[in-house]
């Protein structure tokens, strides 16, 4: 077995790239099997209803405003 990534040979690295390769995967479906199975509870969204005020009157005028 080498002791050095320097003097290794291919199959140490392939072993190497591999292990890290299913860690990665075992990582990230934790991860995504943590956030699939949390509670909803406070992500939930409700409607709001607005309701519609006074009328507004808006006018216009063909005078310049300068200011």
């Amino acid at each position: 077995m080498n002791h050095s990534i320097y003097s290794a040979d291919r199959s140490t690295h392939v072993k190497i790239v591999v292990v890290a390769l299913v860690a990665g995967i075992a990582v990230a479906g934790l991860g995504i099997t943590a956030r699939a199975t949390g509670s909803d509870e406070g992500l939930t969204q409700s409607a709001r209803v607005i309701k519609a005020g006074k009328p507004v009157v808006i006018t216009s005028s063909n005078a310049s405003l300068v200011r």
